[in-house]
């Protein structure tokens, strides 16, 4: 058995859905991060059980072919990117197999796989950003924490963002400590500023900035938001007021100093109304090809019920849907849902609803209501759908269910269930959506089994 502390070496033969290597030796499987598929390491043991080890990458014996120079300063102690060492196409190839293990492992379902659908930007592609703001050691830090721990790396440089994102975390860096204001502590509970927060609308170009605060008043707002609109296109600037002891990020109270706390973006010709405390899609280009390809893989026609759980702001269902179409949304965020509700009556869509409540319970209530969806679309955390939703929806008895997951495993789960209510997951297909890092979308065709079987699901790969 592997000890720990015990030098060996290893051949790389896969990868994890985390992005860790996998090789073995003497029998024991080994996990080894930022290694690439091919590459023969030598690696020290960090820690060693009976049937597993850890390992990190003491030398590259013979690299990959996959394997190329990382190009982050902060990469290996950053908790975001785990991909930035191999090639986008070693990345992709490794998501799309990990969204196929997990539907087979898991679920010992066998759906029809897709080719997964690349993002068409790799660099530069979020349109949000949460930067918590820390003293560390003396020195104000505006960025991201490490992996596994609550300490901030220096967030100015993130190749995932766009460059005039690390302008504004300048500008809020220099502004703090040129006005003397407080950074809050978790320990102690005591401070002022929380988290920069960031939404941009990349179709629009209108951008905004929220600051979430341990209180309700910043000092000299007004010169802050003159400095942010010297290097970006401010066009709403809020106060977010947390002054809860939590890790959660975001309080419910939202104040508006600059516009009306609301930016727009446009996808799949929807203007879509954004807020702070509202879901949105981090990679437009990319959510586009998510949203066609889950109409196109629905089949929704015009004349269609179509009920859309985890609604969000509305963007899947008004972008899947016709506007004459009889749409109902389901949303637990009361801000995401007004904002659902002004994107329908914005893009024309007279026969839209949407409710505020918890996807299980609303789907309770619309079966109450005698709702008969023919199609129902789910877009769930990434902790899966609720046990009650997934039996209440069932009992709905729709067509077809449209899934969209952000993780593949829990996704994998939630298809068993829903197939031990009569419903088969037919099609696959993963979209990269979140380049770099170990995370991949996927949309998930099922059928009711009554259905007849010749239902038409066209074969495409973007």
């Amino acid at each position: 058995m592997l000890q720990k502390n015990q030098e060996i070496s290893i051949e790389i033969t896969g990868l994890t859905s985390e992005g860790n290597g996998v090789g073995r030796v003497e029998g024991q499987v080994v996990f080894v991060p930022y290694a690439a598929v091919g590459d023969l390491l030598r690696v020290l043991i960090v820690k060693a059980a009976k049937t597993y080890a850890y390992g990190k990458i003491l030398q590259v014996v013979r690299p990959a072919p996959s394997r190329q120079k990382q190009d982050c300063p902060v990469y290996t102690r950053c908790g975001g990117c785990c991909y930035r060492h191999i090639q986008y196409e070693a990345e992709l190839q490794a998501k799309e197999q990990v969204v196929t293990e997990n539907l087979r492992r898991i679920a010992g379902l066998s759906p029809e796989v897709l080719p997964i659908v690349p993002s068409p930007q790799v660099e530069g592609y979020r349109n949000k950003a949460q930067y918590p703001i820390r003293m560390e050691r003396g020195n104000l830090q505006i960025g991201f924490f490490a992996k596994r721990s609550h300490r901030v790396l220096d967030g100015r440089f993130c190749r995932l963002q766009p460059d005039f994102f690390g302008e504004i975390v300048q500008t809020v860096h220099d502004f703090i400590l040129e006005k003397g204001l407080t950074v809050y502590d978790e320990t102690s509970h005591k401070g002022l500023l929380r988290h920069l927060y960031i939404r941009y609308g990349q179709a629009t170009g209108q951008v905004m900035v929220c600051l979430v605060l341990n209180g309700r008043k910043l000092p000299h707002h007004e010169e802050l938001i003159a400095r942010l609109k010297q290097v970006c296109s401010l066009t709403t600037f809020v106060l977010n007021v947390n002054t809860q002891r939590t890790n959660v990020i975001l309080g419910e109270e939202c104040q508006p100093l600059l516009g009306d706390g609301v930016i727009y973006d446009e996808i799949c010709s929807r203007r879509i109304a954004i807020s702070p405390l509202s879901f949105y899609q981090v990679n437009r280009a990319s959510a586009e090809n998510l949203y066609r390809l889950a109409g196109e893989m629905g089949q929704i026609q015009p004349h269609e019920v179509v009920v859309d759980f985890y609604c969000g702001t509305g963007a899947i269902g008004l972008s899947l849907c016709s506007r004459e179409q009889p749409l109902i949304g389901v949303e637990i965020v009361p801000a995401a849902v007004e904002n659902a509700r002004s994107n329908a009556l914005r893009n024309g869509f007279e026969r839209a609803r949407f409710l505020c409540a918890d996807a299980g319970a609303a789907a309770q209530q619309l079966q109450q209501e005698g709702i008969t969806p023919d199609v129902v679309l789910l877009d769930p955390p990434r902790k899966g759908c609720d046990d009650t939703l997934i039996q209440t929806v069932a009992a709905m008895g729709p067509n077809r269910i449209v899934m969209i997951s952000c993780n593949s495993a829990t996704a994998a789960r939630d298809c068993a269930r829903f197939q031990a209510l009569g419903y088969q997951c037919i099609k696959a297909q993963p979209v990269d959506l979140f380049p770099r890092t170990s995370h991949v979308e996927c949309i998930l065709l099922l059928v009711r089994q009554s259905t007849p079987s010749n239902l038409c699901v066209p074969d495409f790969a973007g």
